[in-house]
């Protein structure tokens, strides 16, 4: 199996359950292929640590904002917490270095990759609050995401992406968006959308989440970043 003991360096969290630490990198798609292999994925740890990272998370803006009300710090944290960002940390942490996936997840990159490295980070999460506890999580969690938020605040990132870009396209162009689920996989306790936003006929972009609103907002929010309307 992967030698963890680099990424236990890098991180500085070393684990007592090395197993742990294990399942928070095992893709379902992994376990498709080698089912004999007696491992288990990291869908349980992804929904454990996903409530951790929201807590700490909503801690963190509640204490950071003390003026902004509820909408604005519940737009923060979803803008904070979106497989995008969490993708990116987890790229910058070199996660995909450690990834266990089925030889087809293994050739898929782009988006794609990036959404299963969100999830791991998720996971990855959950594994530290059950083997190191809500501290030892929130001072990770703290090293590698809080640093974000002043960029997106800055940005108005945490702006509802379909309604801006609902407003642009009206403005510039006198056209509503649509958006079509393009593509639907997973069980139905962890279904992953893609769905494309569309200018009459012609696509934009895309997005993807756990949900087909979570789904488009990633593809209005990517359409925006296409269309270079993000002021």
């Amino acid at each position: 199996m992967i030698d963890f003991s680099l990424f236990e360096q890098k991180t500085n969290i070393f684990f007592n359950n090395k197993k742990l630490l294990e399942q928070a990198f095992i893709h379902r798609s992994y376990i498709n292929e080698n089912s004999g292999s007696k491992l288990s994925h990291n869908e349980r740890l992804e929904f454990l640590g996903d409530a951790v990272l929201e807590l700490i998370v909503t801690d963190y803006l509640y204490n950071k904002y003390p003026d902004q009300n509820e909408g604005d710090l519940t737009a923060y944290r979803s803008a904070l917490v979106n497989a995008v960002i969490i993708g990116e940390v987890a790229q910058e942490l070199q996660m995909n270095e450690y990834l266990l996936l089925s030889k087809g997840e293994a050739k898929d990159i782009g988006k794609a990759r990036s959404y299963i490295l969100a999830n791991t980070y998720e996971a990855y999460v959950g594994a530290v609050y059950l083997d190191q506890g809500y501290d030892k999580a929130k001072e990770f969690i703290a090293r590698t995401l809080f640093g974000k938020i002043d960029t997106i605040v800055a940005k108005k990132l945490w702006r509802d992406s379909k309604s801006l870009i609902q407003e642009k396209s009206q403005e510039y162009l006198s056209i509503t968006p649509s958006y079509k689920v393009l593509h639907e996989a997973g069980p139905d306790h962890d279904k992953h959308f893609t769905v494309g936003i569309f200018f009459s006929e012609e696509k934009i972009a895309e997005g993807k989440g756990h949900s087909k609103q979570e789904a488009e907002q990633s593809a209005a929010r990517n359409a925006l970043e296409v269309r270079d309307w993000l002021d």
